[in-house]
């Protein structure tokens, strides 16, 4: 059995939004000062590094991430290789049997360097989710900060895929995984109130 990590590491250079808040690891209490143990505290936006969208981000009333369901965060994925595409539709989806793997992962590979905030992303087309949600995808991920374009000011896919009941996984790392099928585990932490929650997104054969 194979597994994949496809989580980014957590630290100071890793790019955040613009204006949000980033990593940071202060070590409090250190052995080496004398202390028993050492303590670390961790200051970051929820959105920091690889992690999900809970519809609370983007919708008043929308659910926080500690009371998403976790089906979806849990089970059979396909990886689809994208690379190359600035719009993902339908074409590029047809011809996988997403009833066996309800959880899609887009590996564009667009985002090379991430100490460096991304201005140009490949998005979907609005009508993406409406497919996907017919063809009983639970989950969407993508290897980029965001499933809308840098730009957007209304967020349509967000919309989308919250219409559709589909959950969002962002800034997954897919560049050293093979397209094809796999089991995926990427739960967010229980956070009360939140609006997304960073994960520890693993992919195994």
């Amino acid at each position: 059995m194979a597994i994949y990590d496809i989580s980014h590491p957590l630290h100071p250079s890793l790019a955040c939004w613009p204006g949000d808040t980033p990593y940071d690891f202060t070590l409090n209490w250190k052995r080496g000062e004398g202390s028993v143990v050492n303590v670390g505290a961790v200051t970051m936006s929820v959105h920091a590094g690889t992690h999900t969208d809970a519809p609370f981000h983007f919708l008043e009333d929308g659910a926080t991430v500690d009371s998403l369901d976790l089906h979806p965060y849990m089970g059979p994925a396909v990886v689809i290789d994208v690379e190359g595409r600035e719009h993902i539709g339908r074409k590029e989806i047809e011809g996988h049997d997403l009833s066996r793997t309800p959880r899609v992962l887009l590996r564009t590979n667009a985002w090379t360097d991430p100490a460096t905030f991304p201005t140009q992303i490949p998005v979907m087309d609005e009508s993406l989710p409406y497919f996907l949600k017919e063809a009983g995808v639970v989950l969407v991920g993508v290897d980029v900060p965001s499933v809308d374009s840098m730009q957007s000011k209304h967020l349509p896919i967000h919309h989308a895929l919250a219409a559709c009941n589909i959950g969002i996984l962002e800034s997954l790392y897919l560049r050293e995984v093979p397209p094809g099928v796999y089991e995926l585990v990427a739960l967010p932490l229980k956070l009360a109130g939140a609006d997304g929650a960073p994960v520890r997104a693993i992919l195994r054969t």
